[in-house]
């Protein structure tokens, strides 16, 4: 930066621009998705029944989390981010590395409130276009997050009744 130019933050690690790539390209697929849905003749429901919206918000919910914390999906984050620390029932936390938009990327995939924006967003755009597909897949995401309440519950409970 030139002379006298100040950084976003304090520590100019901010990767501003691979944020607004990141945002271009979401913005990008509603509208690739928008245009699809329009050339297939789909119809827009007037509302969205509140069954529906409490599935796609579990499905939401799940996949976050499946996406930005789960041991098993470490490897669509690790290009982006390290591993930081375990979690108890399989969960990590990953740090972000690199600069740019990789980092901006590693900011994204490690937070789950983050990639929830997306993950509901390829949610409502196949609710729009193909809804029973999309109603089985969110049923299913939505068991596995009754199945984990449900583990959690078996948990407490355990260490309840052994004191």
């Amino acid at each position: 930066m030139a002379d006298g130019e100040q950084h976003y933050d304090a520590g100019g690690e901010t990767p501003v621009g691979g944020y607004a790539l990141l945002a271009a390209a979401f913005a990008t697929s509603a509208a690739l998705c928008g245009l699809l849905a329009r050339r297939r003749g789909v119809r827009l429901p007037d509302r969205i029944p509140p069954s529906d919206l409490a599935l796609l918000g579990a499905a939401t919910f799940k996949a976050s989390r499946l996406l930005a914390k789960d041991k098993v999906t470490s490897f669509l984050r690790a290009p982006f981010t390290r591993r930081a620390e375990e979690l108890p029932a399989g969960e990590v936390t990953d740090e972000p590395r690199g600069t740019g938009v990789r980092r901006a990327v590693g900011d994204l995939v490690s937070c789950p409130f983050c990639v929830s924006v997306w993950v509901a967003g390829a949610l409502v755009g196949g609710y729009a276009c193909w809804p029973r597909a999309t109603r089985l897949v969110c049923t299913g995401l939505g068991a596995v997050t009754v199945a984990d309440w449900l583990q959690y519950g078996w948990s407490w409970t355990e260490e309840k009744a052994e004191g």
